[in-house]
């Protein structure tokens, strides 16, 4: 399969040549008129199709970016703690290297979401497709084969290098799997199958504590067995952490098997027919592309065809200005990016730091850092067990249901009061479980209450504002600029888990000794703020539900082709 655009042959200045060049009276309203009920009637076969395997296919080959993504994301987590056994000093990651392991991702993620959201507006959804997940499995396999030298090259700082590269690859997925599901989907099950898509970071997660539990019981009777050459016997004995080093290769290098899968499916994926009539401003080709994939579900292009090209709004420097220079267009960016922001500094506070709060609340360890028994094998063992335990029940209980409540209801109650009841709920739930913290953690009944709320609150974060966000900015933004204003929101989202993570790193010991988890309950008090704000947000933003992308666009479409501009053959 091919995209409309892959045939074209000529200079990219034609490609995307303002439509002023050829005046309208050149043509008549007479072409205006018929270009725009073909536009209109090629439009309604996408929004009125019945849903069919090409759908389900998309959602797998979208949905497939999101499970690598996750599994990549949230696997730090655990790895964190095998790194600090192997690396760090007395067996646990200082905060700078903590820090800089899990705060590269999210940075390398914003750079990615920017300019692959840029990308797939300017070159097409198609042409970046793919490339995104080539740059992801290029850098989790650098992650798994990581090495040192004797002084100048550091494996904290190589890894923190791969991960932000990695972090790039994952950024681009956002804004192309959204846009390319909003714009292939029909209207009534739009929300079902953006959310089917992005659902698939809970099965990522899951997965990547599953793989970790699985990895750590096969390397058992290693860790249970070995002694560090020279080590001590008794309370002091010390694990070879030879194992370990194994251990966290495996579950990071895991991460490239489902991409690798997928990507031949990527790159084969057609255009999108909106981007070839409203950027590519190619309303015939479009038209022959919306019924060769809702008949066939394969696209055709005839490499001898003549291209039409149409006057048609064109983006630029000043029309983006100009169109969100109007009230209600950056008020409705404002709305989608800073509510994605706050939601993530609670999202990413929370999954990358999940070790960190079990921990907190005695769940994870078994011996604290410094405790004679620390590095002992039996302690070893038995923490990172507990550790991909603790994850299983939390995307288990939480994660995994949230996505699929928001499935259920997504095209019945709309997104935006799903989104204002999951930032209200989390607002409550951070209060109580900041408030109480200290004394939860004080028995073990206390303990189960925590991680109740803990479960309670991933849930709603699902179940709520993280699905939400991810759905409104891919729908609500006309099609020349879609893609970018996704880029921008889900930008924002990231700049949230940034300072999330400096904040958990730099404040989670505050008023304690290192390592001590003192502050947790108030940074988790912080988040209820945070969620409070996206309340005021989410009011900002415009309810997309049942309404076709063009009416969402604020644009009008009776003349929105206004003529043939000129042929040109391919």
């Amino acid at each position: 399969m091919t995209g409309a655009q892959d045939s074209f042959v000529g200079d990219s200045d034609d490609r995307f040549r303002c439509s002023s060049d050829v005046p309208l009276s050149t043509f008549g309203r007479e072409d205006s008129i018929v270009l725009n009920s073909q536009r209109r009637a090629a439009l309604a076969e996408i929004d009125q199709a019945d849903f069919s395997w090409f759908h389900i296919k998309v959602c797998m080959v979208a949905g497939v970016g999101f499970f690598t993504d996750a599994y990549d994301i949230f696997a730090i987590s655990i790895v964190a703690t095998m790194l600090g056994y192997c690396y760090g000093p007395g067996g646990v990651l200082t905060n700078a290297q903590d820090l800089g392991i899990k705060v590269a991702t999210p940075v390398g993620t914003l750079v990615g979401q920017l300019l692959f959201g840029w990308l797939g507006d300017v070159f097409g959804r198609k042409r970046m497709y793919g490339l995104e997940l080539m740059i992801i499995i290029v850098a989790t396999f650098g992650q798994a084969l990581a090495g040192s030298g004797l002084r100048a090259v550091n494996i904290i700082g190589v890894l923190v290098v791969w991960r932000f590269v990695m972090g790039i690859g994952i950024g681009g997925d956002y804004p192309l799997s959204a846009v390319i599901s909003s714009e292939f989907s029909s209207t009534r099950i739009r929300g079902r199958m953006m959310t089917a898509v992005f659902a698939n970071q809970g099965w990522g997660q899951l997965t990547a504590s599953i793989i970790a539990l699985i990895v750590v019981t096969a390397y058992k009777k290693q860790i249970l067995n070995s002694v560090a050459p020279g080590a001590a016997t008794g309370p002091g004995i010390v694990t070879d952490i030879e194992w370990v080093d194994y251990m966290w290769r495996l579950l990071v290098g895991f991460g490239c098997v489902p991409g690798a899968v997928a990507l031949y499916f990527r790159l084969t994926i057609p255009e999108t027919p909106r981007f070839t009539m409203d950027v590519e401003s190619n309303v015939h080709q479009a038209a022959q592309d919306v019924e060769d994939f809702l008949t066939m579900g394969t696209y055709y292009v005839d490499p001898d065809a003549v291209v039409q090209r149409v006057q048609a709004p064109r983006a630029s420097r000043y029309d983006f200005a100009a169109y969100f220079a109007r009230r209600e267009n950056w008020l409705l960016l404002f709305g989608t990016a800073y509510s994605w922001f706050a939601l993530d500094v609670a999202f990413y506070g929370l999954g990358l730091n999940t070790p960190i709060i079990l921990e907190g609340i005695n769940f994870g360890d078994v011996a604290k850092p410094g405790d004679p028994g620390f590095l002992a094998p039996q302690a070893v063992y038995g923490t990172l067990r507990n550790l991909a335990v603790g994850n299983i029940i939390l995307s288990v209980a939480g994660y995994v249901p949230g996505y699929w409540a928001t499935f259920l209801v997504v095209d019945k109650w709309g997104r935006k009061p799903i989104q204002l009841m999951g930032f209200i709920v989390l607002t409550i739930l951070f209060i109580i479980m900041g408030s109480a913290f200290d004394k939860m953690r004080e028995t073990p009944a206390g303990t189960k209450a925590f991680v109740f709320l803990y479960c309670l609150a991933n849930f709603f974060q699902n179940f709520g504002p993280n699905t939400s966000t991810f759905i409104i900015p891919g729908e609500a933004f006309p099609t020349r600029y879609r893609s970018t204003a996704h880029g921008i929101s889900a930008a924002s989202g990231k700049l949230g888990a940034i300072i999330a993570q400096v904040g958990f790193a730099n404040l989670k010991d505050v008023g304690g000794a290192p390592q001590s988890n003192h502050f947790l309950g108030h940074l988790l008090q912080i988040l209820a703020f945070f969620m409070l704000t996206g309340v005021g947000s989410t009011l900002l933003i415009k309810e997309t539900n049942q309404k076709t992308l063009e009416d969402l666009s604020n644009e009008r479409q009776d003349t929105f082709v206004g003529g043939v501009s000129g042929a040109i053959r391919r």
